[in-house]
């Protein structure tokens, strides 16, 4: 399994990292700060999952998940975001998200809904 964690915060995409490496030892994580490292790494190697903040320099999360639909339908992307749900998480999903988090609830709800959404789509 191949996940790519976006988020312009070093902590947090090491936060990610830890949070999940225990629930999920078969991974392997990379990662990306902005919205134009993040198309590059997708355009050059292939994922199983994309974790994606909104809030990133470059292309915003938005921007790279509305761009990404349109290329790789098929990759499930999570939104981990610090923006909240009742604002953007609508608008995420109607651009194809298949899952918004949090970052407030991450440690309790991203290894399930990894697993949940994985095991859909495998």
């Amino acid at each position: 399994m191949h996940i790519l964690i976006a988020d312009d915060y070093a902590e947090v995409r090491r936060g990610i990292r830890e949070i999940l490496a225990d629930a999920l030892p078969e991974a392997h994580f990379f990662e990306a700060g902005d919205g134009n490292e993040v198309i590059s790494l997708l355009a050059s190697s292939q994922f199983d999952l994309l974790l994606l903040d909104l809030n990133m320099p470059g292309h915003s999360g938005l921007d790279v998940l509305r761009d990404l639909k349109r290329t790789q339908s098929r990759l499930p992307v999570i939104v981990v975001s610090g923006q909240p749900k009742d604002q953007y998480a609508t608008c995420c999903f109607r651009e194809g998200a298949a899952a918004y988090i949090t970052k407030d609830n991450a440690p309790e709800e991203l290894a399930t809904a990894i697993v949940n959404i994985l095991g859909a789509v495998c």
